[in-house]
């Protein structure tokens, strides 16, 4: 038997927004429970050494979070809870998941929302 560790391929594909969906016109600073269907494609499992981060856009109060536990193969949701800029505007935020190494991987998860005046 080898003694070379087994290394792992980290993927991450997008399904489909689940709530929030793209272009939603909300009230300014307002909560969102933003909710994505995400396939763990690869053949790493994701546990809390693995994140999410913003790399584009508004952050909305988050800048990076744990990315929820999903074992290889498996779909998973992944939830956080943003609040909207209180400036009536178009807003797009954009975040990537991150492995235990700091690389980027997977398909980008976004959120374009449009805050409404009050």
């Amino acid at each position: 038997p080898s003694n070379t560790p087994l290394v792992c391929t980290a993927r991450l594909v997008y399904l489909q927004d689940l709530t929030i969906p793209d272009n939603s016109v909300v009230a300014p600073g307002s909560t969102l429970d933003k909710r994505w269907s995400v396939q763990n494609s690869g053949t790493c499992d994701w546990d809390q050494n693995y994140s999410l981060r913003l790399i584009q856009g508004e952050s909305m109060g988050v800048e990076e979070m744990p990315l929820y536990p999903a074992r290889s193969g498996t779909q998973a949701q992944i939830q956080m809870d943003l609040t909207a800029p209180a400036t009536p505007g178009w807003y797009n935020s954009t975040w990537q998941a991150i492995d235990p190494d700091g690389t980027p991987f997977g398909d980008p998860l976004t959120i374009i929302i449009f805050v409404q005046q009050p």
